[in-house]
Formats: C-alpha cells, sequence, structure tokens
C-alpha cells in the first residue's frame, strides 16, 4: 500500500493486453423437472496457505538478491513479475505484460486472463507486485499478490469454467502513487471498462497483528466477503486506512464495481479489537509496514490463510 498519492505515469507503451471477448445474453431456462437434481454452482477450493507461503518464500529470496528489495524500476520487481508471470503461462493462463514509464523509470503490469467465460462480464482480482525500496514487501504487498497467483493457479487445477470471464493482475508502482494500475484504467476504452463487472483488491491480507477488514464499495462484493466470514463466525469491519490508496481507486474512479479485503498497516488495533479478533491492543497492525522487516517472519498465517480462501470464495461466486 503506498503511503501517498504521488507520481504519474508517462510515455506509455502497451506490450501486449489480453483482449476482452464479447458475452450473450443468458437465455431464460427451460424448468427443471420435479424431480430432477437441482443445479449445483461449484464451489471455492481451499487454498492451501502452505502454497500461498512458498511463494512468498520465492518472493524473499528475489529481493535478497536484488538489493533487499522489489521496488518498480528495480531488478527484484522485474524478477518477481517473471516468477508469477512464469506460473502462469504454465498452468494455461493469456498473460500480456502492460509497460509505463514513471519516475524515469520502466515499469510493467502483468494482466492474466483465464480462457472462456462470457467476457461483456469479466471478473478481475488484483494486486500490487512492487514493494517500497526499504524492503522486501513481503505482507506489502507480497501477500496479496501470492494469494493472487494462488488462487489463479487454484482456477488452473480445478480446471473451472465460470459463466463469467476471470482475469488477474499484478501491477506496477503501486508505491509511487497507484501509477501501473491507473496507467491500465486509463488505457481501456470506455466499452472495454463497462465489461469489467467487478475489480477485486488484495493489499496486504497477512498483517502479524492482524485485523479482518472488507472493503464497504460495491454492496454485492462486499456481502460476499461478509457472508464468507459470518461463516467462520467472524465480525469484520469496514476498511477506513487505505481507503482511496490501493489499485481499486482507479478502478473505482472509472465506475467500475470495487471489492476488496485488508489485515490493517500502521494504524494501532484497540481493545476492542484485540477482545474480537485476538492480538495485541496498542500495537499496529503491522510493526513492519514499509520497513526493512517486512520479510517472510512478518505474516500471520491464520490470517493469510483466511483471507486467501475468501479471495477464491469471491472469484468462484461472483463468476458463476
Amino acid at each position: 500500500m503506498k503511503l501517498s498519492v504521488p507520481g504519474r505515469a508517462t510515455g506509455a507503451a502497451v506490450i501486449a493486453v489480453a483482449a476482452l471477448l464479447t458475452t450473450s445474453a443468458t437465455a431464460d431456462a427451460a424448468p427443471a423437472p420435479m424431480d430432477a437434481a437441482p443445479v449445483r454452482v461449484a464451489a471455492a477450493p481451499d487454498i492451501p496457505v502452505a502454497n500461498v507461503k512458498a511463494h512468498l518464500t520465492q518472493l524473499q529470496s528475489i529481493a535478497t538478491a536484488n538489493g533487499g528489495n522489489r521496488a518498480h524500476g528495480r531488478a527484484g520487481y522485474k524478477a518477481s513479475l517473471d516468477y508469477v508471470k512464469a506460473k502462469l503461462d504454465a498452468a494455461g493462463f493469456t498473460t500480456a505484460v502492460q509497460q509505463f514509464t514513471s519516475s524515469g523509470r520502466t515499469g510493467y503490469n502483468l494482466i492474466a486472463d483465464w480462457p472462456g467465460g462470457d467476457t461483456n462480464q469479466v471478473v478481475m482480482a488484483g494486486s500490487h507486485l512492487d514493494s517500497v525500496a526499504s524492503g522486501a514487501g513481503i505482507n506489502d504487498n507480497g501477500s496479496g499478490s501470492a494469494a493472487v497467483l494462488e488462487a489463479a493457479l487454484a482456477v488452473s487445477r480445478a480446471q473451472y469454467q465460470p459463466t463469467k470471464h476471470l482475469r488477474f493482475a499484478w501491477w506496477g508502482a503501486e508505491e509511487l502513487g497507484l501509477v501501473g494500475s491507473r496507467h491500465h484504467v486509463n488505457n481501456l476504452s470506455a466499452a472495454d471498462r463497462a465489461k469489467i463487472s467487478g475489480y477485486l483488491n488484495f493489499d496486504m491480507i497477512g498483517s502479524p497483528n492482524p485485523g479482518y477488514f472488507v472493503y464497504d464499495d460495491d454492496p454485492a462484493i462486499e456481502k460476499t466477503f461478509k457472508d464468507f466470514y459470518t461463516g467462520l463466525g467472524i465480525a469484520t469491519e469496514i476498511e477506513t486506512e487505505g481507503d482511496g490508496r490501493s489499485d481499486h481507486a482507479p478502478f473505482k474512479s472509472a465506475g467500475v464495481p470495487v471489492g476488496g479485503l485488508f489485515t490493517g498497516a500502521s494504524n494501532t488495533k484497540s481493545a476492542a479489537q484485540a477482545a474480537k479478533w485476538g492480538g495485541t491492543a496498542g500495537q499496529p497492525f503491522d510493526r513492519c509496514y514499509h520497513s526493512s522487516c517486512d520479510t517472510t517472519s512478518n505474516i500471520n498465517d491464520t490470517a493469510l490463510d483466511r483471507n486467501s480462501d475468501a479471495l477464491a470464495h469471491a472469484v468462484w461466486e461472483l463468476s458463476s
């Protein structure tokens, strides 16, 4: 998650962008026989947190080998993008890299489309892949990036055939002011923006002293996440700390329905929140926010696991 909103993209050039397809209207179904079995939508699979953590280990190794960070314009960022892209290519996604320039350095977005689905209605899930220059960025935002990647790989493993079209995205230069996601949205035609039925954002979902926050933007998306957590017996709160400070903001400004999850950054956990969620009152949700200690030791496994499963649940529910 960025600290503020400076920076802008200049000199943009698209290497490749996956094309949006066209969907046909859904025809009315004939009534089923009384004794017919009910049609059931496939349930989202459980996302193994060990798989998500394995991606975080790789991102940590990339940062360690490249000056300790995965920041925009640095070798660690490009290596992170190459890692994610290779996984998606092997899993059967159509991937595209979108190039832009910010602060005199080249940046990249990665877009991955799952073949099929009625693509006048596109469900997107995304996260920013860059870190700040001061650290590896494993919670901010390796956590969201790894969970989105593993959800995409779960789609491939299940050979899921959703009604809507699925697209996943990893944004560059978020820490400089949402540069990558803003560039992407600004370079979509009005028609293509209108085809996105929902954008789901995941920025910091494994904070070590976690809260369970849900964006209160689109009501249907918000309800999908809240219902999941209700099923776990966990009360959520409306996300306010990062409101407008992550990659959902350009989509929301363009009229796209948005939602997402968050476990907290530098704000302090209250006594009431600690009573509800556990953890330590009077301490930040993430004491290593934007710091060199944001490493693989800066992750709460339970929060990461729950949010990864919530992510998959929303992808399946909203695309079915």
